[in-house]
């Protein structure tokens, strides 16, 4: 119904560094050459975190955008823009709150992980609370029908789809729809019929799966309804009425494999980054005082690649005959440390000599990034008003 569609985002709360670029933004590259692609900025969902201290976000924004960029994302391509600058994500998100019941979002697994990994912010705030809901309007504003994320992110998908199905259901109906719909439960024979409603109200009120799964079973096996009333008997359970919000589909991305300097994930908060678009002479040095094995106190000292963080660079940036060399030369005290780590080195310059290169025109002119996103906020808002228009008629709130 719906043309093919890619949304990503991502929240402006500092510089980007290797991680970002292996783990997000070469996906967006290839993905730009695909698909119709949407990326924007975050904003409004860094808020959620540091509401505090708004000026991280402001200082963010811009050099951002650059590094997006110089990392090959291209506006002729794909469709760049704010999220605060597309007033639509802040009208969807409340209109859906009007439906969300809190204890779906309570479950969304990362609420609990976040409020534990930053146990030093207060995050007792509705904002916090709801960034899935907030998250989910960015989605089915833009009918996106594939979003790339990791593993970890999937609830997030699953809890859209079932915030789509749900005001499907309860604005995408025919009329006299619930009507028609009661009465083809009762075609499911008594016993059958109230099995079918009290699955439905749990998984309605309560956003049990388990409910949705069983009472799907039940549909399935009755041989003697019409499809007509099968099909509404599936949009009365869950929610597949009138297509006014498209269910997104998750769009799994390799998980990030760039290390940081000291083997852990890469992250600004254990200091353990190099940054996109870093000076050279900056990345030489922290590269060349990378921690490496430990076995390896004297240079005659033999040596294990597994349990040196250097040698997960050399994964991602060296060949095959260098990585070679590496294993042979470090298990054999063939090659210093410093010999080592000159390859990868050489690799990580030479990726950054290019986002240098792009990135360069619109330091040099700021007013041409500027421009882009303007006409990519407005090609975003296009699309967004399409889907709010139904969105409106269908809540009863497109007055005349």
């Amino acid at each position: 119904m719906y043309a093919e569609r890619v949304l990503s985002g991502m929240r402006p709360t500092g510089r980007l560094h290797l991680g970002h670029y292996h783990g997000v933004l070469k996906n967006w590259v290839k993905l730009q050459e695909e698909y119709p692609c949407l990326f924007f900025v975050a904003d409004w969902h860094a808020l959620t975190t540091v509401y505090d201290n708004p000026e991280v976000i402001t200082d963010s924004v811009w050099d951002m955008l650059v590094d997006w960029l110089a990392a090959g994302v291209d506006p002729e391509k794909a469709t760049i823009f704010i999220q605060s600058k597309v007033p639509q994500h802040a009208e969807l998100h409340l209109l859906l709150s009007m439906i969300s019941p809190v204890g779906w979002l309570e479950r969304v697994p990362t609420y609990k992980d976040q409020q534990e990994k930053l146990a030093h912010k207060d995050l007792a705030t509705y904002g916090f609370l709801g960034y899935p809901l907030l998250m989910s309007a960015d989605i089915l504003l833009y009918r996106a029908d594939k979003v790339p994320v990791g593993e970890d992110q999937v609830p997030h998908i699953e809890f859209t789809r079932e915030i789509a199905r749900r005001f499907n259901h309860l604005f995408g109906r025919e009329p006299g729809f619930e009507d028609k719909a009661k009465e083809a439960v009762k075609k499911l024979g008594g016993k059958t019929g109230k099995l079918f409603e009290e699955l439905r109200k749990r998984f309605q009120q309560e956003g049990e799966t388990e409910a949705l799964e069983q009472a799907r079973l039940i549909l399935r096996d009755a041989g003697s309804v019409s499809h007509v009333d099968l099909e509404r008997l599936h949009g009365y359970l869950e929610g597949s009425g009138k297509m006014i919000l498209v269910e997104p589909g998750a769009l799994l991305t390799e998980a990030a494999r760039m290390p940081g300097l000291d083997g852990q994930k890469m992250s600004k908060s254990y200091g353990n980054t190099i940054f996109l678009r870093e000076d050279p002479a900056t990345v030489t040095k922290k590269i060349r005082t990378m921690q490496t094995d430990p076995a390896r106190v004297r240079r005659t000292d033999p040596g294990d690649p597994e349990k040196c963080p250097v040698w997960q660079f050399h994964a991602i940036y060296s060949d095959a005959d260098t990585r070679s060399w590496v294993q042979q030369g470090c298990r054999s005290a063939g090659i210093g440390c410093i010999e080592c780590k000159q390859p990868v080195i050489d690799g990580v310059l030479k990726e950054q000599v290019v986002m240098h290169e792009r990135a360069q025109r619109y330091l040099d002119d700021p007013a041409l990034m500027r421009r882009i996103v303007a006409d990519g906020c407005e090609r975003a808002a296009v699309l967004a008003e399409e889907t709010m228009r139904d969105v409106r008629e269908a809540m009863g709130l497109s007055y005349r």
